[in-house]
Formats: structure tokens, sequence, C-alpha cells
């Protein structure tokens, strides 16, 4: 029990490392010098830009590719800042809300055009649970079964979708409701746009692909319990 409860740990350390780093540390640091330190909104963006920046650079020099979660970030920083230079107007404060969330939702449509859907990241670690035999699993699957992948591009898809949608819907109610009502209203799209992200992303994509890792890994350990019957 002992011995694979260290693999399993550091599988799970692993997994959620990248989330942390690009998307937990920028948004964190985000709030905790605007909300925390009192910084304006313009200098919080730009110091929690500089974590993401840092990891966008570092994966182009060192392995030649875009590290996609730290570059979203920080395109959405920049974008943040440039409207930030321009946001006089409540209305337009309250439609850069809706941006980022337009420039996050292309970014994640982006990813499955390309292959790599991007909210896999964010998905696995709660499928593989920090388990060896299901990590091996799900490598298994990637690499091999096309209802596994499509799944994966369906749960990044979802969220692409409707993420550009409570986009559309928040930059129409900024310029078409009350102000004051939409500061609260704002908040309740997005969380009805989560709860629906996560609901048929789970019903379309992670459940499926959640009976199929369990299928596998049983496929997996009934030949060894053959071999070791056998025995």
């Amino acid at each position: 029990m002992t011995t694979n409860t260290v693999p399993q740990r550091q599988s799970k350390k692993n997994n959620f490392a990248p989330l942390i780093m690009d998307v937990a540390v920028p948004v964190g640091s985000y709030y905790l010098f605007k909300d925390g330190l009192g910084a304006s909104t313009l200098m919080a963006l730009g110091l929690s830009s500089v974590v993401p920046a840092v990891r966008t650079v570092g994966g182009l020099t060192r392995e030649r590719q875009v590290n996609v979660l730290a570059a979203l970030i920080l395109f959405v920083n920049v974008v943040g800042l440039l409207l930030g230079f321009v946001a006089g107007d409540p209305r337009l404060m309250l439609a850069k809300e809706s941006g980022v969330s337009s420039a996050i939702g292309i970014g994640i449509l982006v990813s499955v055009a390309l292959g790599k859907p991007m909210m896999t990241a964010g998905m696995k670690p709660w499928l593989v649970k920090g388990d060896a035999e299901r990590e091996v699993a799900w490598a298994r699957l990637q690499s091999g079964s096309p209802a596994f992948r499509r799944a994966e591009r369906v749960f990044s898809s979802v969220w692409g979708v409707v993420l550009l949608a409570e986009c559309v819907v928040r930059a129409v109610g900024a310029y078409t409701v009350p102000v004051d009502t939409m500061v609260w209203l704002g908040t309740v799209i997005l969380i009805v746009a989560m709860v629906l992200a996560f609901a048929v992303s789970g019903a379309l994509a992670a459940g499926p692909m959640e009976q199929m890792l369990t299928a596998e890994v049983k496929a997996q350990v009934s030949p060894a319990l053959a071999v070791a019957a056998a025995e």
C-alpha cells in the first residue's frame, strides 16, 4: 500500500502542476495585488502577467512549442490591459469582463482545432485520480482510441462554446440592462454558464471517458490475474 501511494501522489502532483502554474498563480496573484494589496487594475494585470509571460517564453525557447494555458492567460491579461486604457464608461468596464470569457472560449476552440484540447489538462486529474493504473489506461486510450480522443475534443468544445455564449449574453446585458443590475447579474450569468458547461461536458464527454478508463483498467488487470492464477 505504501509503495503505491508515493507514485500516485507524485502523479497527481504532476497532473495539477501545469494548472497551478499557468492558471492558479496568475489569477490568484491578480486578486492578491488588486484586492489584497490595493493595486490598480492595470498594475494587478501587469504584475500577474509575469509568470505566464515567463512560462510562454520559456516553452518557446526550451521546447520550441507554445505553452497554451500560459499563453492564453497572458493574452487575456494583455486584452484587459488594453481595454483598461480606454475603459472610462462603466458599461464598457462590464463588457470587458465578457471579453475575457470570449478570449478564453476562442482559445479553447482553437486548441480543439489544432488537435490539442486545452481543457484536457483540467479534466485529466479528476478522471485519473492519481492512480498509476488509470494513468497507464489514459495513455493507452489517448493513443489508440478514436472514441476517447473524440470525447476529449467534445469536452473542450462544450466549454469553448458555453464561454462564447456567456460572453455574448453578458456583452448584450452590459448595454441593455441597468448598470446596477448588471453588476450582480453578470456574476449570476457566469455561474449559470459554469454549471451548464460542467453538466453538458460531463454528460457528453467526461462520463463516457470515465467509463472507458474503468473498462481499460479492468482489461489490463484481467490478463495479469490470469497469469497469476496459472502460476
